[in-house]
């Protein structure tokens, strides 16, 4: 089983969101998900960052059910937003969506991304133990 850990000495993690580390056991199959964005599966593009980041995990979801894992089995995370307006609609969807799992976990603000439309970009590894 995956170990988070967040280490005395080590200021807590902001927001409580994430962890500072995690630990994968030896023997894992190791999943490395391409960068997500807010696409629907028609090819429209959500106006808000909200419903993109929905869409994102939606997308992520699907992803790791391929490979026989599910959300518990995120170790990392990264996160590209275009900007920090979008924090909190981005954290309230991210909360429903990990449901109390919490990933080490990296985000930064980006000038853009691959397309005027989309607003957040979500890669993930996951790590599923034998």
């Amino acid at each position: 089983m995956n170990r988070a850990f967040n280490p005395p000495g080590v200021a807590p993690p902001a927001g409580n969101g994430y962890s500072h580390g995690i630990e994968v056991p030896a023997g894992a199959r190791m999943l490395f998900a391409a960068g997500q964005v807010g696409t629907n599966p028609d090819g429209t593009v959500p106006p808000d960052v909200g419903a993109q980041t929905d869409r994102v995990f939606e997308n992520i979801k699907a992803i790791l059910a391929g490979a026989g894992m599910g959300m518990e089995d995120l170790v990392k995370i990264n996160v590209l937003l275009v900007s920090s307006e979008h924090l909190a609609a981005f954290r309230e969807a991210r909360g429903r969506h990990l449901a109390g799992y919490r990933p080490a976990s990296t985000l930064a603000i980006v000038a853009a991304l691959a397309s005027p439309a989309f607003l957040v970009e979500v890669e993930v590894i996951a790590a599923k133990s034998p």
